[in-house]
C-alpha cells in the first residue's frame, strides 16, 4: 500500500509541475514506421519555438508525432523551470501503474518473507538432524544385535 501510495503521489507531483504550452514546429518531422498508436517509439525529435512566461522566444527539441510540417502548431510540455519535458502520465494511467507497483512490492516482500522462513526452517532442521545424529551415536550401539 505504501509503494502504491508513494508512486501515485509521485505521478500527481509530476502532473502539478508540468504544463502544456502552444509551440510552432520549426522543422518538418520525418514520417516513421508505426510501432503502435500512442507509443513513445513512434514519435520523433523536432525543433519547436514557443513564448516563455517572460515573453521571450525559446527553442528546443521535443518528441512529436511524425509527418508534421514546419509551421504547424503543436502542444509541448514544460516543467517548473520552463524546460521541455514529456507529458505527465494521466491520472487514470498513473493509478493503474501505482497499483502495479504496489502489487509488485507486495509480491517481492512476500517472496522475501517466504525465503527467510525457508532459511530459518532449513537451519532448524539441520540442528535437529545434528542432534539426532549425536543421540544415535550415543544410543545406537546399545540397540544393535550382537552376533557370535
Amino acid at each position: 500500500m505504501l509503494t502504491a501510495h508513494t508512486a501515485d503521489e509521485s505521478f500527481a507531483q509530476l502532473r502539478r509541475e508540468r504544463h502544456p504550452v502552444q509551440a510552432v514546429l520549426a522543422e518538418s518531422t520525418a514520417p516513421t514506421v508505426n510501432m503502435g498508436a500512442g507509443t513513445p517509439y513512434d514519435q520523433v525529435r523536432a525543433t519547436v519555438r514557443w513564448t516563455g512566461k517572460d515573453g521571450s522566444t525559446r527553442t528546443g527539441r521535443a518528441l512529436l508525432d511524425p509527418g508534421q510540417r514546419a509551421g504547424s502548431k503543436v502542444v509541448v510540455w514544460l516543467n517548473g523551470r520552463e524546460r521541455l519535458t514529456t507529458e505527465p502520465t494521466s491520472a487514470s494511467t498513473a493509478a493503474v501503474e501505482a497499483d502495479v507497483f504496489g502489487a509488485a512490492a507486495a509480491l517481492a516482500f512476500a517472496g522475501l518473507a517466504f525465503a527467510a522462513g525457508r532459511v530459518v526452517q532449513w537451519r532448524f532442521d539441520q540442528r535437529l538432524y545434528d542432534r539426532w545424529g549425536r543421540e544415535w551415536e550415543q544410543f545406537g550401539p546399545q540397540w544393535r544385535r550382537k552376533t557370535n
